[in-house]
This record gives structure tokens, C-alpha cells and sequence, in this order.
């Protein structure tokens, strides 16, 4: 109990416990300046010379500014948890590369700028975990393609979004219509050849669009124009007003762009650059009445068409107009056609079926519209065997001379029915357009005279053969009636088409008229008959010289085999070892031997002559044959 009293005394000397002290800041990176005194805390190293960015920034930072740097990529780890950053520049490095989910720590991020780099593409997890950012700058990259989920994370929280000054060809237009508080939206100096109606239509709060220096031809028209007044300056102008500027742009000033022209505007930035009439012209000079547009003219279509079931059809329509015409196809039993597992619709007016059946037969009906009217064609599909091949009904060999037109001879009775049935198919052929005669490479084309339209000033011939879709085209004086048309191809179909260009009263525009349209088809080519080619004749002489050869060889060997037999099996010149003895007469100039009996010889006048004895004797396996 004594003791106690004594550590009562103690206790007020023990020394108090210290309360914990906040954590130190981390050093500024070497040539950057940090401000950690005060909030917010911010690291600014603007043209620092880095390679990266930093390991040992602050992680409590507010604002870093990385700008004009050599910072090539930003990794995973740059700028993991740093979740309080609001403001974070990387502009003007030479950033090709960020890696996906490199931002998701910057839960509170509200600018970014990475304009200034390199970017080539931007995909769908670069930019994630950024749900409240606002700003969002990708400028003067080298952007060229743009996920259509890149922007997923801040869709609802974007109010300004930089584009421009890149390389982009498409746009991901669904996911730009969901950007509903985006106020400002920089699309200029791009790559963009078209927008599609209503890309803007939900975006309510827009107050600046800008699509200058673009491949632009036209605007579609978008509900969000017709409901706001259109500025071109920003001073002065109401609030609720949309500046929207598409200067720059190779406008094709036709009636789908009246709407456009009918708003009011104060700039004098945008000019039409075709047709050919207005091209150059101030877009707000040019008077409403002058936005035409031309109805379609079906030029080219397939002939009548017999296939056999189980194989592919093409059926081929085209057709000409201002704006240019989509074509569609309407089958037989009145259904709209397009993609399918059987049939695939092309863009250039081609109908394909892979595989035809036998109820596909029947009259397809080919739509050509656009904005001035429509057009339609008929095209006749047999399905079936296939037709007997057919002759030629001529075996002349005497071609036209080189350089000179063929022979132009009247429609025969066989090409008349065949017109006549074209006809009833619906092929293009008019009364007022006429091809009298046609041969193999030439056709006489008439048609009736249009002077009494006024102001008439051409006509243009256009026509094209069922082998290509290659349109030809030939303008002809206003004083003439008929053309000859020469460097045809034998044996096809042409489908042609004359209209009447004349100046418009009451616009002073140049405009056109159809005439007419007609079918025919040329004569097929005559063959010739000529010597053979030159590596016919090559060939037949090889053949000839081998088989010369070859004869001679097996001649060669016969008669060897012949001599062979003729010897008793040995060669010529040798005989047997076990050869019996016989006589051998050698030849002597000396004395006589003994020799055989010889007839007594008829007596004959003397002359002079020469004796030469030849001694026989016995020659057997014995006798080795002596020297002379």
C-alpha cells in the first residue's frame, strides 16, 4: 500500500502521447512545379522535357499539366489512384499509345486533353471509368476510327467534345445522338463525306456544331435545324441559338438543300461547287428556284433472262438523276427484296439471286427514286432448262475492210420478234427514238426534231452495252436528226437513251429533256477465213519433225535386226568356233597350184588379158592364217 502513493507521484512526469501527424507530401518531380502548401495541390511540369510521366507524383493532385512533353504512352500505373485529379493536360506529346483502363482511377476527372498527339484510334476501354468528365479534347490527332463504345463512361455528363483536325472517314452516329448534354461538338476539318438524317436530332442542349473543311456534297435535314435560328457569329447571339458552320465543303447546291438556303444566315463563308451551272456561286446568292434536282432516268437494265433452276441470277439496273437515284427491287409477287439468305441487293443497282428456284420466275420490277420522283423498269426471269444453242445464220468469209464501218442492214424479221417481245416485257424502247440499221459495230440511231422546244442547244446520246455498265456518252448538235454510232461490240445488247438539253426560261439553268429510249442489239461477228495461226503451224511442224525422227529410228533398228537374223544369230563378218572345214582360195600372182576340174572354155578371139591363179587348199580349226 506504500508503494501506491508513490506511483501516484510518477505519473504526472510520464510524458503525454503526441496526436498523428499527417503523412509527408511526395517530392515534386525533378523540373516540375508543385503546389502542396495549400489546396487545390497541383503539379505542373509544362515543356519539361519527360519521356513519361513521373512515378513519384502526388497522388492527393488536383490538377497535373503534362503538356508539351515527349510522353509517348501512358500506362496502367501513371496515374493509378489518383482519385481526387479533376484537371489532367497531356497535350502536345507524341502519345500513340494509352492503355485500356489507364483513366479508370480518375473517377472525379471533369477535363482531358490529349490533343496534339498521335492517336491513331480510340477504342472502347481507353477512355473508361470517366463518368463525370465534361471536357474531352482529342484535336489534331490522327484519329481514324472511333469506337462506337469509347464513350459509353461520360455519355451523360460530355458538354464539349473536340474532333477536329483529324482523319476520320466514319463516326460512330448512334452513340454521338446520346451525348443529350453535349453543348458544343467540333467535327471540322475531317474526312466526313456524309451525315445521316437525324444524327443530331437528340441533342437539345447543342449550341455550336462544327463540320467546315469536310467532303460534305449535302445536309440532310435535321429536326434540331428547323427548331433553332441559325447564326454564323456567336456575338451577340441569343441564347438558344445554334451556330452551325459547314464552310468549306463541296456542296452539290440541289432542291435537297433548299432547306438549308431557305434559313436565315449572316456569313458569307459557304459556295456551291457543282452542278456545273452554280459551281463557285456564294451558297446565300443563289436564288431558291435555282435548287433542282432531276428525276430519274432509267438507262440500263438486264435483257430478258432464261437460267436453270438451282443456279444464280444477276438481274442489272441502272439509272441516272440529280441527287442520284437508289435503286430497288420489287418481285414478281409485289415483295420488297434486299439481303437475304437467297438474295443479296447492291448498292450500284445489281439484284443477285444465289440460288434460283423454279417459282422465282416472273417480271421484277427495278424502282429508281430520289428526291426529284421515280423511275421504273421491268426485267423477265425464266427459270428452266436452259435455251438450245443457236447457229449463226452466216458462214461468209469475206470481213469488212480494216478501218471501215460494217455493213448496216435492216432489222431482220428474227430481230423484230425479238423487239416485239422485249417490248412486251417492258424493255425501254419509245417511238420517238429509232435504230433503223445496225450491224456488227455500227447502229444508225433517229429520232423526231425537238427545235420547237425553245431554247434548245444539244443532245446527248447515252447508252451502254449489257456486258459492262460503263454509261457512253455523245452530244450531238441541235440542228440534227440522227447519229451513227461506230466501235459497237458485236453480238450485244445496247440499251440507249436521247435527251434534249435546253435552257429553262423561266430559271435560265440548263436543263434536260428524254426524247426517248430504245434496245437493240448488234449483229455478231462474222468469222473469218484465213491461214491457220502462226503457233498452229509451229505446233504441226514439231509433231511432223518427231515423228520423222522417231520412224527413222525404228527403221534403223529393224534393218539391224534383219542383218541378224541373216547371219545365223552372229554379227555380220564372224563365224561359229565350231565351223566345219571348207575351202579357201587365196589369190596368187605366181605359180599355179592344184586345182579343181574347170570346163573347157568356148573358144574367142585373143585379147590380151591378165591371169590370176588362186590356190585352194584345205582350212580347218588347225590352220592359223599365215602372212602374204
Amino acid at each position: 500500500m506504500a508503494a501506491l502513493p508513490l506511483l501516484l507521484c510518477l505519473l504526472p512526469l510520464a510524458p503525454a502521447s503526441s496526436p498523428p501527424q499527417p503523412a509527408s507530401p511526395s517530392p515534386c518531380p525533378r523540373r516540375c512545379r508543385c503546389q502542396t502548401q495549400s489546396l487545390p495541390l497541383s503539379v505542373l511540369c509544362p515543356g519539361a522535357g519527360l519521356l513519361f510521366v513521373p512515378p513519384s507524383l502526388d497522388r492527393r493532385a488536383a490538377e497535373l499539366r503534362l503538356a508539351d512533353n515527349f510522353i509517348a504512352t501512358v500506362r496502367r500505373r501513371d496515374l493509378a489512384n489518383m482519385t481526387g485529379l479533376l484537371h489532367l493536360s497531356l497535350s502536345r506529346n507524341t502519345i500513340r499509345h494509352v492503355a485500356a483502363g489507364a483513366f479508370s482511377d480518375l473517377r472525379a476527372l471533369r477535363a482531358l486533353h490529349l490533343d496534339g498527339n498521335r492517336l491513331t484510334s480510340l477504342g472502347e476501354g481507353q477512355l473508361r471509368g470517366l463518368v463525370n468528365l465534361r471536357h474531352l479534347i482529342l484535336s489534331n490527332n490522327q484519329l481514324a476510327a472511333l469506337a462506337a463504345g469509347a464513350l459509353d463512361d461520360c455519355a451523360e455528363t460530355l458538354e464539349d467534345l473536340d474532333l477536329s483536325y483529324n482523319n476520320l472517314e466514319q463516326l460512330p452516329w448512334e452513340a454521338l445522338g446520346r451525348l443529350g448534354n453535349v453543348n458544343t461538338l467540333g467535327l471540322d476539318h475531317n474526312l466526313l463525306a456524309s451525315v445521316p438524317a437525324g444524327a443530331f436530332s437528340r441533342l437539345h442542349k447543342l449550341a455550336r456544331l462544327d463540320m467546315t473543311s469536310n467532303r460534305l456534297t449535302t445536309i440532310p435535314p435535321d429536326p434540331l435545324f428547323s427548331r433553332l435560328p441559325l447564326l454564323a457569329r456567336p456575338r451577340g447571339s441569343p441564347a438558344s441559338a445554334l451556330v452551325l458552320a459547314f464552310g468549306g465543303n463541296p456542296l452539290h447546291c440541289n432542291c435537297e438543300l433548299v432547306w438549308l438556303r431557305r434559313l436565315a444566315r449572316e456569313d458569307d463563308l459557304e459556295a456551291c461547287a457543282s452542278p456545273p451551272a452554280l459551281g463557285g456561286r456564294y451558297f446565300w446568292a443563289v436564288g431558291e428556284e435555282e435548287f433542282v434536282c432531276e428525276p430519274p432516268v432509267v438507262t440500263h437494265r438486264s435483257p430478258p433472262l432464261a437460267v436453270p433452276a438451282g443456279r444464280p441470277a444477276a438481274l442489272r439496273c441502272r439509272a441516272v438523276g440529280d441527287p442520284e437515284p437508289r435503286v430497288r427491287w420489287v418481285s414478281p409477287q409485289g415483295r420488297l427484296l434486299g439481303n437475304s439468305s437467297r438474295a443479296r441487293a447492291f448498292p450500284n443497282g445489281t439484284l443477285e439471286l444465289l440460288v434460283t428456284e423454279p417459282g422465282d420466275g416472273g417480271i421484277f420490277t427495278c424502282i429508281a427514286a430520289n428526291a426529284a420522283g421515280e423511275a421504273t423498269a421491268a426485267v423477265e426471269l425464266t427459270v428452266g432448262p436452259p435455251p438450245p444453242p443457236q447457229l449463226a445464220n452466216s458462214t461468209s468469209c469475206d470481213p469488212p475492210r480494216d478501218g471501215e464501218p460494217d455493213a448496216l442492214t435492216p432489222p431482220s424479221a428474227a430481230s423484230a420478234s425479238a423487239s416485239a417481245k422485249a417490248a412486251e416485257a417492258g424493255a425501254p424502247t419509245d417511238r420517238g427514238v429509232q435504230v433503223t440499221e445496225h450491224g456488227a459495230t455500227a447502229a444508225l440511231v433517229q429520232w423526231p426534231d425537238q427545235r420547237p422546244i425553245p431554247g434548245i442547244r444539244m443532245y446527248q446520246i447515252q447508252y451502254n452495252s449489257s456486258a459492262d455498265d460503263i454509261l457512253v456518252y455523245r452530244m450531238i448538235p441541235a440542228e440534227s436528226s440522227s447519229f451513227l454510232l461506230t466501235d459497237l461490240a458485236s453480238g450485244r445488247t445496247y440499251d440507249l437513251c436521247v435527251l434534249a438539253v435546253y435552257e429553262d426560261g423561266a430559271t435560265g439553268l440548263t436543263a434536260t429533256r428524254p426524247v426517248g429510249c430504245n434496245r437493240f442489239s448488234t449483229e455478231p461477228a462474222l468469222r473469218p477465213c484465213g491461214a491457220p495461226h502462226a503457233p498452229f503451224l509451229g505446233g504441226t511442224m514439231i509433231i511432223a519433225l518427231g515423228g520423222v525422227i522417231v520412224a527413222s529410228v525404228l527403221v534403223f533398228i529393224f534393218v539391224l535386226l534383219m542383218r541378224y537374223k541373216v547371219h545365223g544369230g552372229q554379227p555380220p563378218g564372224k563365224t561359229k568356233a565350231s565351223a566345219p572345214v571348207s575351202s579357201v582360195c587365196s589369190q596368187t600372182n605366181g605359180a599355179l597350184g592344184p586345182t579343181p576340174a574347170l570346163p573347157a572354155p568356148e573358144p574367142t578371139a585373143p585379147r590380151a588379158h591378165t591371169v590370176v591363179q588362186l590356190d585352194c587348199e584345205p582350212w580347218g580349226p588347225s590352220h592359223e592364217p599365215t602372212g602374204p
